[in-house]
């Protein structure tokens, strides 16, 4: 006689135990948001004007440019390379858009599209040379910083150019958020930021680009097309270099030459700031977002406290080489 055996029902989902403080303390974002709150506070007490809305604005049109830059920077670093033309590339960019709509009569979106092209070049330059016959990233950078700051002085004829047409201002015109107003400008950042975070976090490509940071000799054994991609990454940074220039005309509404002299520099602070490795194959993108917030909060916080210029630059290079000491530090004792 046989003997049927009743279905069991399928095994209930294992459970997940909520995140403890252990794993929020341990979190890549942690230190520098707790370093970012802190700082907010401390400039709270220092200057009643701080936490306003008009200067929290003025704040986060500040960081829209650098964090821009940031964010293409970051992608670098992450593949254990770095770019110091980044700033130079915009500025480069924002006076190519500006002289072709104002002089060569352009119209401003195809202006637009040029500035986007040729940052979207000089990025793929770079690249290539990084690539193919196997420059060190910094030479080449090094070299691509100085061959755009001559062409921005060049193209530009040393003048600042003014008059601009609506379309290349209209980012940095603003709208009420609260109490507040807001730029296009500041929400078109932190949509790129979301946008790469998810790329990053979710995709093969993101895991890719970690890879390469990791072991590029790894990264090719499992089948990544080292090479293409990163080609591919220092192109599609020059691309959001240009954005960063369409965020700066809008910002200051001119086409300045002078642009950018040490925004290559800010952007590495607060890349770093934001807990990214230099050695590459560690980071995030909203961490990097945290580290530009950070840039902008002190300066800004030093500025309403009377501080003179050059000692916020003083801060801001301490701040760095102490991110870069909690790196080295996290790294020896993960055995890496």
């Amino acid at each position: 006689m046989s003997t049927t055996t009743a279905p069991q029902p399928p095994a209930p989902p294992p459970l997940t135990a909520p995140p403890t403080w252990r794993t929020v303390a341990t979190h890549p974002t942690s230190g520098p948001l707790v370093a970012l709150l802190v700082a907010c506070v401390f400039f709270s007490f220092q200057s009643e004007q701080f936490l306003s809305g008009g200067n929290l604005s003025l704040v986060m049109q500040q960081v829209m440019v650098v964090g821009t830059l940031a964010l293409g920077q970051t992608l670098i670093i992450l593949t254990a390379g770095i770019d110091l033309s980044c700033g130079m590339i915009m500025a480069f960019g924002s006076i190519v858009m500006t002289k072709l709509a104002t002089d060569s009569g352009l119209p401003p979106l195809l202006a637009i599209a040029a500035g986007l092209t040729v940052c979207a070049l000089l990025g793929f330059t770079n690249g290539a040379l990084v690539t193919f016959i196997k420059l060190p990233p910094f030479i080449v950078t090094l070299g691509m910083l100085n061959i755009a700051f001559a062409l921005t002085h060049i193209y530009s004829d040393d003048q600042t150019i003014t008059d601009l047409p609506d379309e290349l201002t209209a980012l940095g015109e603003t709208f009420p958020m609260g109490r507040t107003d807001v730029t296009y400008g500041s929400v078109l950042t932190v949509v790129l930021f979301l946008v790469f975070a998810y790329l990053l976090g979710r995709t093969a490509w993101g895991k890719h680009t970690y890879a390469l940071g990791n072991s590029p000799e790894v990264a090719r054994l499992t089948g990544i097309r080292v090479d293409r991609l990163r080609l591919g990454i220092f192109t599609l940074a020059g691309l959001i270099y240009g954005i960063a220039a369409l965020l700066l005309v809008s910002r200051t509404g001119v086409g300045d030459p002078k642009a950018g002299t040490d925004d290559n520099l800010n952007s590495i602070t607060a890349v770093v700031l934001g807990g990214t490795s230099l050695f590459g194959g560690r980071g995030m993108v909203l961490g990097t977002l945290i580290g530009a917030l950070i840039v902008g909060v002190f300066r800004n916080g030093l500025q309403l406290m009377g501080v003179g210029s050059i000692y916020q630059t003083l801060i801001t290079g301490g701040l760095v080489i102490l991110a870069v000491t909690v790196d080295q530090i996290s790294r020896r004792r993960a055995g890496r």
